[in-house]
């Protein structure tokens, strides 16, 4: 008994990964953390955000009753299996986005303002980010179709995303090109010139105005952003990469062209789920495109791109396809789903459990670029206190029902918020809390979504 309980057996999993070659992925085990631990014990807590571009055919995807007995919408059919671990969600709006539609993306993970003359504020990926990144060799993994991420930094910067599924698998599972000596050569080269900067501003600073210290205090915000991820690249070469199994190898390091969307879409989940087991990261963003550029879908009929469907302007065949497109995104969202419920955790549970899923949209109404009603899915995250199998809405107690055969009301609906409080950032200020983030507020949130 002594033994069992001074845990000698317990192996350290840089050990495990040296050992087991190449025969399998290798999640975070179960033997490789200390008895008592309280902290390094717990099942690591995830997050994935999955953004869809110029919002839905809000007609076909609209849940009309709230609470556990609703029925599933034509578009959110797919995720009728899984409904005991999700939970729609309708009502919610970002303030900050009804003036400028084009900044949706920009603002949906952020609840940040974009005026003219407004900076972006730090996403809410990158806040819980800022608590998992010491655990992970990589703190975030940022993916787009197109070239515009969900994430931004504290100050105000945009995060640049992977898009080639051989990239994402290389940044992530592969040795850096020329091996590791000259990756930390370069890394330390970077180190020294954000040194050197440091070193030329505080020159600098005490002849500056109030005007350029504001400029400087944004710049130092950003080298010291860089700095914090140089080092930590560099101290995490040192650590053995997880083993890929041939069979995980074979579905994520491939490169699939976009007129394969559903093949894309599937292996860009699998990369997550893979780097979420292998415990690589715990926080992930993936773009499945922005609000002009969303990408056709030939396989299934799609020739046009999202943002031609979504200003249909009531073209009856458009409306069709852009439903079909939804349906479609749904799917594949269902498919991440059904993929991290059979992966298991270190501690033999679904990996879904601790991990949380937000799928949807910085728009409701593509046609109008109605920014109220957001269609939104929270999934998953039981374990870290999540409750689901009802439909969340907010605009109940604020409007005269949902109306779908009367079009013009229901888009009147997604244009203008029918709870003016029920913002999205509540929702974000719940998942951050979740994710072990100290917050009591976040972007414009007027509270905390109760779920």
């Amino acid at each position: 008994m002594a033994h069992l309980l001074s845990q000698s057996w317990r192996i350290d999993r840089r050990h495990a990964l040296r050992a087991m070659g190449t025969c399998v992925s290798l999640p975070l085990l179960e033997c490789m953390t200390p008895l008592g631990a309280a902290e390094a014990t717990a099942a690591p807590k995830r997050s994935a955000f999955v953004y869809l571009a110029n919002g839905v055919h809000s007609l076909n995807y609209q849940i009309t009753s709230p609470g556990r007995d609703y029925d599933f919408s034509r578009s959110l059919k797919p995720l009728e299996k899984h409904r005991d671990v999700i939970t729609p969600i309708s009502g919610l709006h970002h303030p900050g986005a009804l003036a400028h539609h084009h900044n949706c993306i920009s603002v949906w993970l952020t609840g940040g303002k974009l005026g003219p003359s407004d900076r972006n504020t730090i996403s809410i990926d990158q806040k819980m980010a800022e608590v998992t990144a010491q655990h992970t060799r990589h703190p975030s993994i940022e993916i787009a179709i197109t070239q515009d991420s969900l994430a931004w930094t504290a100050d105000g910067v945009r995060l640049p995303a992977m898009r080639r599924c051989s990239e994402m698998f290389a940044a992530l599972f592969e040795e850096p090109k020329g091996g590791t000596a000259v990756r930390r050569k370069a890394l330390r080269r970077k180190a020294s010139v954000l040194d050197a900067n440091l070193a030329e501003v505080r020159r600098l600073e005490s002849r500056m105005g109030a005007v350029d210290k504001g400029r400087l205090d944004q710049y130092l915000t950003s080298v010291r952003e860089a700095e914090i991820r140089t080092r930590r690249a560099d101290a995490w070469l040192d650590t053995p990469l997880p083993t890929i199994s041939d069979a995980d190898r074979m579905r994520t390091n491939r490169d699939i062209a976009a007129t394969m969307a559903g093949d894309y879409f599937r292996t860009v989940y699998d990369l997550i789920v893979l780097a979420f087991q292998t415990d690589v990261t715990r926080v992930a963003t993936f773009s499945l495109g922005g609000e002009g550029d969303a990408i056709a879908i030939p396989e299934i009929g799609i020739t046009e791109s999202r943002h031609q469907l979504s200003h249909h302007g009531g073209d009856p065949g458009y409306m069709e396809k852009l439903t079909q497109y939804d349906t479609f995104a749904i799917e594949q969202f269902g498919y991440f789903l059904q993929r991290l419920t059979d992966t298991r955790d270190h501690d033999g549970k679904p990996l879904l459990d601790t991990t949380m899923a937000l799928f949807g949209s910085g728009m409701s109404y593509g046609h109008s670029h109605g920014n109220a009603n957001l269609p939104l899915v929270l999934a998953g995250g039981a374990g870290l206190g999540l409750k689901h199998g009802s439909h969340l809405d907010f605009n109940q107690g604020h409007f005269q029902g949902y109306q779908l055969d009367k079009p013009g009301e229901h888009y009147a609906l997604c244009s203008r918020p029918a709870n003016p409080d029920a913002h999205m950032s509540n929702l974000l200020l719940l998942m951050g809390q979740k994710m072990g983030v100290e917050i009591d507020r976040f972007g414009d949130s007027t509270g905390v979504v109760e779920l």
